[in-house]
């Protein structure tokens, strides 16, 4: 069951002011490959499951930007935990 909702948003610091869009597109692969049900919205990525394992997710998005070439990463979060249960369709369902 999942207990958190966690938005992320990573914003890689790019060799030469390189587009940040392939690395964004590589910490998005991170997530797909983890397996955990998520969103991509324009802004930010929302990830659903239990909290402990999106933090587990995060630090790997971060890691990746740092294995293919950025020095440094910010990550914005925004978690939402309820440990009797929650998901996306909790919170939108109404506007689908």
């Amino acid at each position: 069951m999942a207990n958190a909702l966690i938005s992320v948003q990573i914003i890689p610091k790019t060799k030469n002011g390189e587009n940040v869009i392939p690395y964004v597109d590589e910490a998005i692969k991170v997530i797909q490959e983890s397996g955990v049900k998520y969103e991509v919205h324009p802004l930010e990525t929302t990830m659903e499951g239990d909290m402990d394992e999106l933090f587990q997710v995060i630090s790997k998005m971060n890691k990746k930007m740092i294995e293919i070439g950025s020095s440094n990463v910010i990550t914005q979060i925004k978690v939402l935990y309820q440990p009797q249960g929650i998901t996306m369709e909790d919170l939108t369902g109404n506007y689908r």
